[in-house]
């Protein structure tokens, strides 16, 4: 499987890239639910179906537990989860408190990890390793032009599901 795409123009006239083309992110109509996770997860691991329903069902709960006290979250392999939010200005900091909190959000930032790209020397002579971050979650995803604006009905003309 692979990431689909479709090629689209930038048409807003205020945009230096207006008259560009760029690859435009395809997605499934649908969303994957916590049975479905649950049952990919246990066809790779020897754990049931029903115990990962279970702690991805806590798994939200203990997030916002955590958040509560001001924590940021680090899920291995993933990232880390933070709460982020917007607030209200004010002239005196006496009058700034949570009533000025407007939006509440989760700020995601996924693992990332060094890919070496190179060598370089310095003007002194020494040599260091030029690199490039790469997002975990995404650094072997391989990506597909299509067609179509969404999946759903690139399966239906298959006759998929």
């Amino acid at each position: 499987m692979s990431q689909k795409f479709i090629k689209q123009q930038n048409t807003n006239a205020r945009s230096s890239a207006c008259g560009k083309y760029f690859a435009k992110a395809v997605y499934d109509k649908n969303f994957i639910g916590t049975k479905a996770l649950a049952e990919y997860i246990q066809s790779q691991a020897s754990v049931k179906r029903s115990d990962i329903i279970a702690v991805l069902d806590e798994l939200g709960a203990a997030m916002k537990h955590f958040f509560e006290m001001g924590q940021k979250v680090k899920l291995d392999g993933i990232g880390i989860f933070k709460v982020g939010f917007s607030s209200i200005g004010a002239t005196k900091p006496e009058d700034v408190g949570a009533q000025n909190i407007t939006t509440r959000r989760v700020l995601f930032a996924p693992e990332t990890v060094r890919v070496i790209t190179g060598q370089a020397r310095r003007a002194n002579g020494t040599i260091y390793q030029k690199f490039a971050v790469a997002k975990q979650l995404v650094k072997d995803v391989v990506f597909e032009e299509t067609h179509e604006n969404s999946v759903e009905s690139e399966k239906a003309e298959e006759g998929g599901e």
